[in-house]
């Protein structure tokens, strides 16, 4: 058994940023272990290549359990398995939510978390092409850049000014509503995963251990406390010990699997599956929360240039109803229509997104059996809460508004896909097309509620020496995507292993 003073598990957004950042000091020995590979396929550091990515061994691959409300369908979850875990496959997307998400989540009991106090951390992390500003940070190791868009995202946007939307040049500035271009985690042309970003430069450290192919199967606890990780590698089963924490970043699916596994959660869903509960915790694996799309898809009535920079280079955020705090859905732009299951799609074809980002529906994590390679049960019930299907519906009849808007005439051809009218018709459609964001939250939901797994310092309930730091801790998923948020919370969770505080920043007129 090797001794280290911490333990990092899962090299993803966060995990990447917390061994970078506690190896910094040379007195501390930091291992990091990762059940995926080298971040070696060179698809990943192609923009334009992100869904050559899925399905391939840098892939979990998940699938959900069929989902009633989505026509009874088996949806496909991609996670990475890979340094860099879903940053090394994602769609590069640099976006943080709204302010209102990270003051929601204080009131929910979590002080430290509202906006003002976790912005430093997101300038911290971020060098912006735009520069310095109170919103934003540079001489970070995370490249947050723009482009030089398509004509067809130029067209796309022109649409939707003519729709009436606003532009938008800054969806981390005053307001996230609007249209404009993505900000990408893109360096030099290259993806800049977590990877990249934090653990590559950190690599020649001597207090520094990466094992790669490395499955966790099982926390070591003693008389109340996590002294280690038992894990595979090679076939073989090993284990390490930490002095001074364990701290589990396998993302939102694989963190509640591990605890678990580790008889942490519900006694009684525990002992179905016959692992013997240590801490009686029901919340593990709950609170299951998601984003959800579907697609307006056109024929191009003249060649689509080829993307330079990224799959997904504009996108928009509105409200459903002008009464929110904020955006309640964010429709997606893409020059290059993807493979869908559902849907026959002719090449040359471009599609807009629409989809929703404060989701009323939960589902939950389950285990099948008491073994690390038994596949999860992974319920997120989508669309099962009817405010879900009312905003997605929204998000469809605007998304449909502006991809027959006339900037974009000069580029349509023909309607593929819904090509339908009336609620009715669409509400069908969309139950039947839906996929997911990939934002897969909330299942070891910080907070002080009985379903709350982790204290506001990440600190897991009943066992010493154990945190939890991804995306799984959201209390409630932030209205974007989630990566930039994943780094933010590996940030702040190693300065809460430090005993360190960020100042808070000034408050900001924000997220009208």
């Amino acid at each position: 058994m090797s001794d280290y003073d911490y333990i990092v598990v899962g090299a993803g957004s966060s995990g990447c940023v917390i061994a970078a950042r506690l190896s910094e000091d040379a007195a501390t020995s930091v291992l990091l272990i990762e059940a995926g590979g080298e971040d070696t396929n060179p698809d990943i550091h192609v923009p334009a290549n992100a869904w050559s990515v899925w399905m391939t061994a840098d892939d979990w691959g998940y699938t959900t359990v069929p989902q009633p409300a989505a026509a009874n369908r088996s949806l496909y979850l991609p996670r990475g398995k890979v340094l860099g875990g879903s940053s090394s496959l994602n769609a590069m997307i640099y976006i943080r939510g709204n302010r209102t998400d990270y003051d929601t989540w204080a009131y929910l009991g979590n002080p430290g978390w509202d906006y003002a106090s976790v912005l430093p951390y997101f300038k911290k992390s971020e060098d912006y092409h735009g520069g310095a500003s109170p919103y934003h940070g540079t001489g970070g190791p995370l490249t947050v850049s723009t482009m030089t868009p398509n004509p067809l995202t130029e067209a796309f946007i022109d649409a939707a000014l003519g729709v009436g939307l606003a532009r938008n040049d800054d969806f981390a500035g005053e307001s996230t509503l609007g249209v404009g271009l993505c900000d990408m985690t893109v360096r030099d042309g290259k993806r800049c995963s977590a990877a990249a970003a934090f653990l590559r430069p950190a690599l020649g450290r001597p207090n520094l251990t990466v094992l790669t192919g490395a499955r966790a199967h099982r926390l070591v606890i003693r008389d109340g406390r996590c002294t280690g990780v038992e894990f595979e590698r090679a076939g073989e089963r090993r284990s390490a010990s930490a002095s001074a924490e364990v701290i589990v970043c396998s993302g939102a699916l694989a963190s509640p699997q591990l605890l678990m596994l580790s008889g942490i959660g519900d006694a009684a869903a525990l002992r179905a599956v016959g692992v013997a509960c240590l801490v009686d915790l029901p919340g593990v694996g709950q609170n299951l929360q998601d984003h959800l799309l579907t697609f307006v898809i056109h024929e191009a009535a003249q060649p689509i240039p080829e993307a330079q920079n990224n799959i997904l280079e504009a996108h928009f955020f509105a409200k459903s109803d002008p009464r929110l705090p904020g955006p309640d859905h964010q429709p997606l732009f893409m020059n290059n229509a993807p493979p869908l299951p559902t849907i026959d799609i002719p090449p040359n074809s471009y599609a807009l997104a629409p989809g929703i980002i404060r989701p009323a529906s939960r589902g939950e994590v389950r285990l099948t059996g008491n073994d690390a390679n038994a596949p999860l049960h992974i319920d997120p019930r989508f669309l099962s809460q009817e405010a879900d299907v009312r905003a997605l519906l929204h998000s469809l009849e605007m998304s449909l508004e502006i991809m027959h808007a006339k900037a974009l005439a000069p580029w349509r051809k023909r309607e593929v896909t819904p090509a339908l009218s009336g609620r009715e018709a669409l509400t069908s459609y969309l139950r039947e097309t839906c996929e997911t964001y990939h934002h897969q939250a909330g299942t070891c939901k910080m907070g002080v509620d009985a379903e709350s797994v982790v204290d506001p310092e990440l600190r897991v309930y009943g066992i010493e020496g154990l945190r939890v730091a991804d995306a799984s801790i959201m209390p409630n998923v932030i209205s974007g995507n989630t990566n930039a948020a994943a780094i933010m919370i590996g940030e702040k969770a190693a300065d809460l292993i430090r005993g360190k505080r960020a100042e808070a920043a000034p408050s900001l007129a924000y997220a009208r």
